[in-house]
């Protein structure tokens, strides 16, 4: 494995920096935290540029809060300054890991994201299926057209161990001064364990996770020999014509993951008929197509619901109305809703127009 050194100098540059501050900014210019550090941009970046120099940094305390989407989630987000030093320090080190990567790892990566990696899973079921061939299985007597694992991993970001982290870092980061400002990182975290876990809302906990998990990637790729396989974070499908091909893949995955000290959730880890749809990607997917999640469609009608009273007591006008609703529309497209749709943008037209 290929290793590297002096990339501290590099990382450190006013010209990374500059980089870093634009990517943080992105998509949140407006925020008022933004305004007041790019108000004194220049002075602000030399401060940072200095802290790191000098290995005086110390990360901010996180700010917590909790979101409901649909489930609850505890999300610690860093503050600004600290998520330019992010994109700083991901900026230098994620290209060098990012060639590691299995082809098939789909979060947080260019040219990846949910709907490559559903674009995937529909490849691979065809191969799996013979193009939805359907065949008799002989135990339960049932037409099946193969079969998924579908997988969840158990409290992934609470249980991530540091120590475990920083070593697989190291193999190819030989930079000291790097691993220290790692280190820094992770342990800017109110964890209930000592030395576990990372804050689900920060760029670098989205890149570690790719980092820890792709020892998994590996082991399922090159010691199990699974074909059909593909991940996003810390959840994973494997596709065979076998069930009890799946079934072992299951447990060797398990006892795999103790030694990382992780484990698969055990109500969340099935092996699943294909014919009869599995929850992927935040869509129901079933062999001949796909729909919203019942939870996501609920939520956008209660958001409908709000937005239409906004509108009718004069909060909104019709542009913010329709503005707000862009990023739903966007999501359903990707599924076979059209009918539901074209019947929500007739609801749509008697609210404004009346």
């Amino acid at each position: 494995m290929k290793t590297y050194n002096n990339l501290y100098d590099e990382l450190c540059s006013f010209d990374n920096l500059m980089r870093a501050f634009k990517k943080a900014r992105k998509g949140k210019s407006k925020k008022w935290y933004v305004k007041r550090f790019e108000s004194n941009l220049e002075n602000n970046l030399l401060q940072i540029k200095y802290e790191l120099e000098t290995l005086s940094y110390y990360p901010r305390p996180l700010k917590r809060f909790i979101i409901r989407d649909p489930k609850t989630r505890v999300i610690q987000a860093s503050r600004f300054r600290d998520r330019v030093i992010h994109h700083a320090l991901c900026n230098i080190i994620e290209p060098l890991f990012d060639k590691t990567f299995i082809y098939d790892s789909y979060a947080n990566r260019k040219k990846k994201g949910t709907h490559a990696g559903l674009k995937r899973f529909d490849c691979f079921k065809r191969k799996v299926s013979d193009n939805g061939k359907l065949v008799r299985n002989a135990k339960d007597d049932n037409m099946v057209a193969g079969y998924v694992l579908k997988a969840d991993i158990r409290h992934y970001f609470d249980r991530v161990d540091h120590e475990i982290l920083l070593n697989i870092i190291k193999r190819k980061i030989r930079d000291e001064k790097v691993i220290w400002l790692v280190q820094k990182i992770l342990d800017n975290h109110d964890s209930k364990i000592l030395g576990r876990g990372m804050p689900i809302g920060n760029l670098t906990s989205q890149f570690f996770a790719n980092v820890y998990l792709n020892e998994l990637d590996y082991f399922v790729k090159h010691k199990l020999k699974a074909k059909y396989y593909l991940r996003y974070v810390d959840d994973f499908v494997i596709l065979h014509k076998d069930k009890e091909v799946l079934e072992n893949y299951k447990k060797q995955i398990n006892e795999f993951l103790k030694a990382i000290k992780l484990e698969l959730h055990p109500e969340k880890s099935r092996v699943l008929s294909l014919h009869n749809g599995i929850s992927l990607l935040g869509f129901r997917v079933f062999y001949h197509y796909k729909l919203p999640r019942k939870s996501n469609i609920r939520k956008f009608e209660k958001r409908l619901d709000e937005l239409t009273k906004d509108f009718k007591e004069g909060k909104i006008n019709k542009e913010k109305f329709m503005e707000s609703l862009e990023g739903w529309f966007a999501y359903a497209e990707w599924s076979n809703t059209y009918g539901y749709r074209n019947k929500v943008l007739r609801e749509i037209l008697k609210i404004t127009i009346c």
